[in-house]
């Protein structure tokens, strides 16, 4: 954020009106107030231009997320969007398209065992990873190779 002050477009839309001095170091985060994020509004992954159909079938037909129809001026751009009250996926086409086979949302789900048969059923990749204390948790890769975590926590 160089050539950031307290009257700078960027200072006041983020609310920066305690700038402070620059640390010994040339940190300038002691020069931000904090802008309190609250929550993702949505993940958004990349699918290749013509995968709706198949977008739908595994974000609906077997994650059971319902879609929703996107405003009609975003429409035009292709996609999908998947939204439930607490979870919004939305699936943008990406001319240059490459899958996330890294980075992913991870999902909380119930009854993570008969999510893993419906997906062995239907052919998904599934991806077993090392144990994560609290959590069961698979790996599973959307139709267009983008990498999904999904998570149930453990009884203990």
């Amino acid at each position: 954020m160089a050539g950031l002050d307290s009257t700078s477009p960027t200072s006041i839309a983020l609310g920066c009106d305690n700038l402070g001095s620059t640390r010994e170091d040339g940190d300038v985060r002691d020069k931000i107030s904090p802008v309190p994020v609250r929550f993702i509004d949505h993940v958004q992954l990349a699918m290749p231009a013509g995968g709706e159909d198949a977008a739908r079938e595994f974000y609906e037909g077997l994650l059971g997320l319902p879609e929703r129809p996107k405003p009609p001026h975003l429409a035009a751009r292709g996609g999908c969007w998947f939204e439930t009250t607490t979870v919004k996926v939305h699936l943008g086409v990406d001319a240059d398209f490459h899958p996330a086979r890294k980075a992913h949302p991870a999902f909380l789900v119930e009854d993570l065992g008969e999510l893993v048969e419906r997906f062995r059923a239907a052919q998904v990749e599934l991806v077993d990873d090392e144990p994560l204390e609290g959590y069961d948790r698979v790996y599973a890769y959307d139709p267009f190779g983008n990498r999904l975590e999904l998570l149930e926590p453990t009884s203990s």
